[in-house]
């Protein structure tokens, strides 16, 4: 007998009645759709109410086996019994919740004053983690715009990077991301973004270099084309880490 409901149900009835793991579920879903889920990547869209609980116990009772593995007596241990749940929702819903969480609720505004004079707000503490080690990458962003046709909250700016860089990543890459993400908000006629950071994969482990840090830079649109407004940028920048030292 052939069955008339609909895909998606069926799709529904499926997973239910499967012995999947929720990790594979959200994983298959993914897949489904051809979409990318690399470390840095936002997978909230593919997680249903109610799962991101579900994942939590699943990550502790990997986190406890990595504990055993790792020839610690969790059960005995009153420092470790807890750790793998408390490590869990470390995961999902502090370090990493730039992956599982949707993006923060950010509303534009018309730029009925036609502003056109570059700002740049910082230094904004950033928060994230070395997709190569999982270890801390702890630093300060700037962020420049020329107003285009929106404007947004300056609080926002904040937000949304703490958001993005909530993930495993590298450097490189999170501030290409933030970019990206807060030109789709307000469409800036020009974008600037500034990261310094330090590294504990380098102050922690490996070369154990504790003062090295990295800095990095992305601009587009009006900062890109013209000189002088980079310059600006640059200078107004540098103006904020100066008076941020004393």
């Amino acid at each position: 007998m052939t069955s008339t409901l609909p895909n998606d149900n069926i799709k529904n009835i499926d997973e239910k009645i499967s012995n999947k793991l929720i990790s594979e579920i959200i994983r298959d879903r993914i897949k489904s759709k051809g979409t990318r889920f690399s470390a840095n990547d936002n997978i909230a869209d593919f997680i249903n109410p109610g799962e991101l609980k579900v994942l939590e116990k699943e990550v502790a009772s990997r986190i406890k086996d990595l504990l055993k593995s790792l020839v610690i007596d969790v059960d005995n241990d009153h420092n470790t019994q807890e750790t793998a749940e408390r490590v869990s929702k470390m995961y999902l819903n502090e370090v990493f919740k730039g992956r599982y969480h949707e993006q923060p609720k950010v509303t534009s505004f018309p730029n009925d004053k036609n502003l056109d004079e570059i700002y740049t707000v910082g230094p904004i503490t950033v928060r994230s983690a070395c997709s190569h080690h999982l270890v801390p990458i702890l630093g300060e962003c700037w962020i420049g715009i020329k107003p285009g046709s929106k404007v947004i909250g300056l609080s926002k700016f904040a937000r949304v990077a703490d958001w993005v860089f909530s993930r495993p990543h590298i450097q490189e890459e999170a501030v290409m991301i933030l970019a990206d993400e807060i030109e789709k908000l307000c469409e800036p006629k020009g974008l600037g973004i500034i990261v310094k950071a330090q590294h504990y994969c380098m102050k922690w482990r490996g070369v154990k270099e504790p003062n090295t840090s990295m800095i990095n830079s992305v601009v587009r649109g009006d900062f890109r084309h013209d000189i002088s407004l980079k310059q600006e940028f640059f200078e107004l920048v540098r103006q904020q880490s100066s008076a941020n030292n004393y």
